[in-house]
């Protein structure tokens, strides 16, 4: 269990901003942070990491104090275990894959966990080679097996695949959540990506000007039925045309322009502009409006 209870004046683009925590995580969750640019997200992930300080407050992992401002205990970063992958892979470029992982093993570690992680998330062909000739996916690749060679026990995820195309950012979220169930790890993942939340967290924390407004499980968050599809993805409503008892949204997904045909009942309730869940299950689009 993560139990976190702190505040911390922060300088956001409107001003000063008290960045006001008090949640807690369960051990073995993957729980996302969810909210607009500047509200305080990385800034949760870097306290809890031990890289800022608040300027009071608590933080208990497991019953063990890692911050307490009144007792004045503040655990160094190398103490607290655990594992960061951020959107910049942040590699080393004069090394090889492989010496990559090995410069993250601690002193007097076996390298078998190299060789785990290289098996595990399919890196042998790439482990002789060196970053700038890597892909961004195969780069997060290796953010994500460095950030596991010290076997934390609980990995902290910054928004590590909003800057990759659909198909890779898929087989990245397959993964992520292969080693958070093999490595019985805590994760905590910043994303603004629904479908990728919706799919991957067991929680979701939402954050605005500093303060946590909505917890719960996704689907409950988002307002949005559970059920079972074969794919989803999240978009924004450019353009509605009524023909007959349909209607034609024209849908905006990253960077291209979709079509998606909605029935009466669906399509009487969108606006332009509205952000729209569509999920498939035989064949059928099926349309949740996100609130």
């Amino acid at each position: 269990m993560i139990e976190l209870n702190f505040h911390k004046k922060l300088t956001a683009a409107t001003g000063e901003m008290l960045l006001d925590i008090n949640t807690s995580i369960k051990k073995g969750s993957l729980v996302t942070l969810y909210g607009k640019s500047g509200v305080g997200k990385t800034t949760i992930l870097r306290i809890l990491g031990g890289l800022l300080k608040p300027e009071k407050g608590t933080i208990l992992v497991n019953k063990t104090t890692w911050f307490n401002s009144d007792e004045k205990i503040n655990l160094k970063p190398q103490k607290r275990n655990v594992g960061f992958v951020f959107q910049d892979y942040a590699l080393f470029p004069n090394m090889t894959v492989k010496e990559n992982l090995e410069f993250a093993l601690e002193k007097n570690q076996s390298t078998k966990i190299v060789k785990e992680l290289i098996e595990l998330i399919e890196l042998g062909e790439l482990q002789n080679r060196k970053p700038t000739t890597l892909s961004g996916g195969q780069k997060q690749r290796v953010a994500l097996a460095r950030a596991l060679v010290k076997k934390p026990s609980i990995l902290m995820l910054d928004e590590p695949l909003s800057a990759l195309d659909y198909e890779i950012r898929f087989k990245l979220q397959q993964y992520i959540l292969q080693v958070h169930q093999e490595f019985n790890l805590t994760t905590i993942l910043i994303s603004h990506d629904i479908s990728e939340i919706l799919r991957m967290s067991d929680h979701i924390i939402e954050i605005e000007n500093g303060k946590i407004i909505r917890e719960g499980k996704p689907t409950e968050v988002f307002n949005i039925k559970e059920f079972n599809a074969k794919f989803q993805f999240t978009g924004t409503i450019i353009h509605i045309e009524k023909q007959d008892f349909l209607y034609i949204l024209t849908v905006h997904i990253g960077k291209d322009l979709v079509k998606i045909v909605a029935d009466e009942s669906e399509g009487s309730q969108l606006t332009i502009g509205d952000k729209i869940l569509v999920s498939a299950k035989a064949f059928n689009p099926i349309i949740n409006k996100i609130n």
